[in-house]
């Protein structure tokens, strides 16, 4: 049987995997993306390089950013949740193993099935427990030092993220606000399905 660290560590990395799949099925679909993507694809846009390696490098200047205002160490997941969640983006459209969608409503039901499949995944990923991603521990570090409540901080974050991505070339269209609405709800869903999934046998424990 496998140790419980080991279950845990492939929880985790598969559940970066599936929200890697699930972006890259948002930003097939052509109907905005989630505020951060937004950012990506305007850097990509205006400098080159690919979506996962400016998911990449913003994630490593966030680490830094978290780490002098709130003198929060990394830790071994927000590293792991920085380079592989870019590079499973950047796998999934490489190898093309994306869906498409020619009409409207193909590229609406590509858009929502991607957006449930990357909450899905982003339950996946935080269950484990092995430590939060580069963007959240930012947003938990500005809701401390800023005195804002998480949801003030995380709009604030996400409105100013999305007025760069758009000033850089970003797509933002209606689904950047669909899912600025619907990923904080959606998350809460799948979080505590995975939470009691990896509970007891693996060495997490719910949440109260």
């Amino acid at each position: 049987m496998l140790h419980p660290m080991v279950i845990r560590y492939s929880m985790f990395m598969l559940g970066l995997a599936v929200m890697g799949y699930g972006i890259g099925m948002m930003i097939e679909a052509h109907l905005g993306v989630a505020p951060w993507d937004t950012l990506h694809i305007g850097l990509q846009n205006t400098f080159g390089l690919t979506i996962g390696m400016w998911s990449q490098i913003m994630g490593a200047i966030i680490i830094l950013a978290t780490y002098f205002i709130g003198k929060i160490k990394p830790n071994i997941g927000m590293f792991l949740n920085m380079f592989f969640f870019g590079l499973f983006i950047d796998l999934f459209m490489w190898l093309k193993w994306l869906p498409s969608g020619e009409t409207l409503i193909e590229r609406i039901c590509l858009f929502t099935a991607g957006l449930l499949i990357y909450t899905f995944g982003t339950g996946m990923y935080i269950s484990p427990r092995i430590g939060a991603g580069p963007r959240d521990s930012f947003m938990l570090v500005l809701h401390e030092r800023m005195g804002w409540s998480i949801s003030k901080t995380r709009i604030g974050i996400e409105c100013t993220v999305t007025l760069f991505g758009f000033l850089f070339g970003g797509p933002v269209s209606v689904g950047t606000l669909l899912t600025a609405l619907t990923i904080g709800p959606l998350i809460k869903q799948f979080i505590p399905l995975w939470e009691r999934i990896m509970a007891k046998p693996y060495g997490t424990q719910l949440s109260d």
